[in-house]
């Protein structure tokens, strides 16, 4: 099991690292018109990107490739709203410190240990449990996630979008149901 989770935090890491180094920053992203749902879908728009839409028959999520090439979300965690690069490849959500800091997650203060290899090196961070996390109107809650000591981009990975029956890329568009 621990052999298990240290694969896990290492294919995270790896990922983290490679895309974080490239990634812009949340406030670079630029922020498109949502596409309109139904009525009864608007507490679950709220919680989306303005890179995103519902679809009002099946309640999927649909986020737009931005200028940059990648996928953004806005998700919430422990209630609170942070923009997220979409990491297909990540195994579980990756935090910056300050995201997670505003979602209250303590964590100790050097966050020195060692949870992957990066292309850099040690990759050193803290693994925490988080409390609820909602896109749209999907809510999951006690995922595992880790918290970086560096870096400003956090990443949504497959311990949330695994919670989908599907996750498609057509052309510029993500669909997730």
């Amino acid at each position: 099991m621990m052999l298990r989770w240290y694969i896990i935090i290492v294919v995270v890491a790896v990922a983290a690292a490679s895309l974080v180094s490239r990634a812009p920053s949340a406030a670079d992203a630029p922020h498109h018109e949502i596409v309109a749902g139904s009525a009864d879908a608007e507490p679950a728009r709220a919680a989306l990107d303005a890179g995103s839409s519902l679809d009002p028959l099946d309640r999927g999520i649909e986020l737009k490739r931005d200028a940059s090439g990648y996928f953004y979300a806005n998700v919430q965690i422990n209630g609170a709203q942070l923009h997220m690069l979409v990491d297909t490849g990540a195994s579980i959500i990756a935090l910056s410190r300050n995201d997670a800091q505003l979602a209250g997650i303590a964590t100790d203060i050097g966050m020195n240990e060692v949870v992957g290899e990066g292309a850099d090196g040690p990759v050193r961070g803290q693994e925490v449990r988080l409390d609820r996390v909602t896109m749209g109107d999907r809510t999951v809650e006690g995922l595992p996630a880790v918290v970086l000591n560096s870096g400003n981009q956090s990443l949504l990975g497959q311990s949330f979008l695994s919670k989908f029956s599907s996750v498609k890329i057509e052309g510029d568009r993500m669909i997730l149901r």
